[in-house]
């Protein structure tokens, strides 16, 4: 073992990850982000729909291959009972098992919650689901989309007037899979801090779409105090003032947010505009949000007669929030960027390295761990994880004869 991976957070942690697509094996990935040892089950012919999402180059899953990093792959049809006596025997050593099947699915091949921890106590079961495990819509299919959806959030993305609008990203599923992570690793400091011979595992049962509904905190409080529901807006915001995306002389788009009245002040100095800060209309947020369009429009003009250089000038020199509204290109062109490590190379059989995020967050005082490779191929580590369970090659040579590996 090299010493990196000795200081990782979750050393020793081994996840099964038998999910689909994108937001409960996401969860597994950043637990392997933090050391966890992770390994990928498929069906023996593979079909995970995420192998065939774009983006695809040349026939080779970018998707996957970054979304699964660094787990080890192994197939497996759990449905055969040569399958499920395997997946079993196979569940003893790991301590967490993330799964994303429609409710009841494993149950009715033989793996329900019992069965599970009859052949090892000790795991932790993430059941992550659009809905539930409970509930009348706990068998309805999901994915990203539907989440933002029926969550509340999509209803605010968009332009006054105008329909409403998702995000050209699964949003919905990275969420999902970021509680999913922060659920495995609350399950595991519970169990942890029990005794040995207490230490039981638990199920959790974790809705993607109330995962969503989650961030929107002070929206039911709105509605059910207030009388208030929260519309589109485009990019402005309608809690603080003034927080909207403005557009340079030359084009340049950026976001500007000016909360709290120190920062009003700031950008009023920046626009030339020390008027503004004695104005009744702006004298606090409340006023700001009233004369919000008024606000606005002063703006407007103002970042409209400049180019974006010089607003940067003067941005900076009032220490004013702000940033140019990034592709993924000049994210990766910025110089902070560049200088936190924000992207590594993660190791690749058919294109050498493959760029991606770095893990988040990070551990001051200790060595990063080494950048790990792209997702496996269907089966790939077979030999491996079957054999250190005590299975001769002829025995595994038969497995995949039979086709549940």
């Amino acid at each position: 073992m090299n010493p990196q991976a000795d200081q990782a957070p979750l050393r020793g942690v081994r996840i099964l990850d038998m999910a689909t697509v994108l937001a409960a094996p996401f969860s597994a990935t950043l637990c392997g982000d933090m050391g966890a040892e992770v390994v990928k089950l498929e069906l023996p012919a593979g079909g995970d729909p995420l192998r065939g999402l774009t983006p695809v180059h040349e026939g080779h899953p970018l998707f996957w291959k970054t979304a699964n990093r660094g787990k080890k792959g192994i197939s497996l049809d759990v449905r055969k009972p040569e399958g499920r006596a395997l997946f079993l025997k196979l569940i003893e050593g790991f301590d967490v098992l993330v799964e994303n099947f429609r409710t009841g699915t494993l149950d009715g091949w033989g793996l329900d919650i019992a069965t599970l921890h009859e052949a090892n106590p000790r795991l932790i079961v993430l059941r992550l689901t659009g809905f539930g495990q409970t509930g009348p819509y706990a068998r309805r299919p999901g994915f990203a989309r539907i989440f933002e959806a029926m969550s509340g959030f999509t209803h605010l993305t968009g332009e006054p007037g105008g329909p409403p609008q998702h995000m050209n990203y699964p949003l919905g599923d990275v969420v999902a899979g970021l509680f999913g992570a922060f659920a495995i690793s609350t399950a595991l400091a519970e169990r942890n801090a029990q005794q040995r011979d207490q230490q039981r595992g638990v199920e959790i049962d974790l809705s993607a779409t109330e995962a969503m509904s989650r961030l929107l905190d002070p929206l039911a409080a709105e509605y059910r105090i207030g009388g208030v529901v929260r519309e589109r807006t485009g990019s402005r915001a309608t809690y603080t003032a003034p927080s909207n995306v403005f557009c340079a002389a030359d084009g340049v788009w950026f976001t500007l947010v000016g909360t709290g009245d120190p920062i009003f002040a700031r950008i009023c100095r920046a626009m030339g505009r020390g008027d503004l800060i004695e104005d009744s209309r702006f004298a606090d947020n409340a006023a700001r949000i009233r004369h919000l369009e008024a606000l606005d429009r002063v703006i407007v003009e103002w970042c409209a007669s400049l180019p974006f250089a010089d607003l940067v000038t003067r941005l900076d020199r009032e220490d004013v929030p702000y940033s140019k509204v990034y592709s993924i290109a000049d994210l990766q062109a910025d110089p902070h960027i560049e200088a936190r490590g924000a992207f590594i190379e993660l190791p690749d059989e058919q294109f050498g390295t493959v760029p991606g995020p770095a893990p988040v967050p990070r551990f001051v005082g200790r060595s990063p761990m080494p950048p790990p490779a792209t997702g496996p191929r269907t089966g790939q580590h077979n030999g491996d994880v079957y054999g250190a369970l005590g299975l001769t090659d002829a025995q595994i040579a038969a497995l995949r004869e039979a086709k549940v590996i």
